[in-house]
């Protein structure tokens, strides 16, 4: 599929810069904080543009950020690469992330107006796995660049990435959008009152699961697991490298069977059970006082994860209008990276005021409130909460 083929090369230069940023933030004379900063400048071009270009798709059409996202990032990418100061590095970081927002809510606007509601789990799962592929190979790519060629190699090679992905979407992905919205809708589009999903229950609710879904990925995994793995239970640092890899390629692996399923039984039906799972899963972690079960427990924290897919996508989608799916598809974004912008900083401060296992017991509480929150809504029978196969 066109699109997965641009996605992979998108994934794969925000990747590349993994391991590469925070050294790279260093050589320019400052430390963590500076680094957690430029981070933070691409997670919040995301968070302030995924509605308005959510509704600029509605009617625009997706081939505007589906194309003009990539060489927005190439642009801060490059600018990145050549920055003399922190100040300068953190404004080109904003502007790829406003690059990489106009891309993966184009596409994922793209992917919904192609697939039909048999199918829609399967063909996101196709394009979350093109991501999952370019953020595991960039990292690697990324370190041996900047070890030939030094810190600032690995921003031209992304902002490289990014045009040829911009060029692949011009001339291998035709516009989608059938009808564009009329002017009443244009203007409504342009609000946040505008939003038909925050007047529709179904949607408030996939929209706090995906919210607790990022602020679960962003703080179990990425943040708390790796300190109490080396700090508390005596593990490596390639230990914990092995196990997070060993999480991720569960999505990987179990992603073909957790797409068909929510295609055949019902997304909502694998999504609830996903997020209870996932609680569980988060208090065994958190309350472990050895290498065995803390393993097992990060295990079954990978399964539960990969048990959902791309299933909260597609219900989002089959429950908002086609008019207004791509701002609809926005604020589901806004959500996710909402949690991913607040989960880490505020949990990671709990953990050290009063202690891992709280930390994970309010991560564990929000991914509870949200499987019970979409449990009650599926149960009373809504639009989305059965398959269409």
């Amino acid at each position: 599929m066109a699109v997965s083929v641009a996605t992979v090369l998108v994934m794969m230069g925000q990747g590349i810069l993994g391991p590469v940023l925070p050294l790279f933030a260093r050589e320019l004379g400052f430390g963590a904080t500076a680094a957690g900063a430029a981070v933070g400048a691409f997670a919040l071009a995301r968070l302030l543009f995924n509605v308005p270009l959510g509704a600029l798709s509605d009617t625009r059409g997706r081939r505007l950020l589906i194309v003009g996202g990539p060489l927005v990032v190439a642009v801060g990418m490059a600018g990145s690469g050549l920055a003399n100061g922190i100040f300068t590095l953190v404004l080109w970081r904003f502007v790829a992330g406003l690059g990489s927002s106009m891309y993966m809510t184009g596409s994922l606007a793209y992917l919904i107006d192609i697939a039909t509601p048999s199918n829609r789990t399967r063909v996101l799962a196709v394009n979350q796995g093109a991501l999952l592929v370019g953020v595991t190979v960039g990292p690697s790519v990324g370190g041996v660049v900047a070890a030939e060629f030094g810190l600032r190699a690995p921003f031209f090679v992304v902002a490289a990435a990014s045009l040829v992905a911009a060029v692949y979407g011009y001339f291998r992905m035709p516009e989608t959008l059938t009808r564009r919205a009329p002017d009443g809708l244009r203007a409504r589009s342009r609000t946040w009152a505008g939003l038909v999903g925050l007047r529709s229950a179904p949607f408030i609710a996939i929209a706090f699961a995906n919210f607790a879904f990022f602020l679960n990925r962003g703080t179990a995994p990425q943040t708390l697991m790796p300190l109490v793995a080396v700090d508390d239970l005596g593990m490596s640092v390639d230990q914990v490298g092995l196990l997070l890899g060993a999480m991720a390629l569960m999505s990987l692996l179990f992603l073909p069977l957790a797409s068909s399923v929510a295609d055949r039984w019902g997304r909502a039906q694998v999504i609830v059970p996903s997020l209870g799972l996932t609680a569980v899963s988060l208090l065994v972690v958190g309350l472990a006082t050895g290498i065995g079960v803390f393993v097992a427990g990060s295990l079954l924290l990978g399964f539960a994860s990969a048990i959902a897919g791309p299933a909260p996508a597609a219900y989002a989608a089959e429950v908002s209008s086609e008019e207004e799916r791509g701002l609809a598809m926005g604020a589901f974004r806004t959500a996710g990276d909402l949690g991913l912008l607040l989960g880490p900083p505020l949990l990671g401060a709990v953990a050290d005021g009063v202690g891992f296992p709280w930390a994970f017991g309010i991560d564990a509480l929000f991914v509870a409130l949200a499987a019970v929150a979409l449990g009650v809504v599926a149960l009373g029978g809504t639009r989305g909460s059965v398959g269409q196969g």
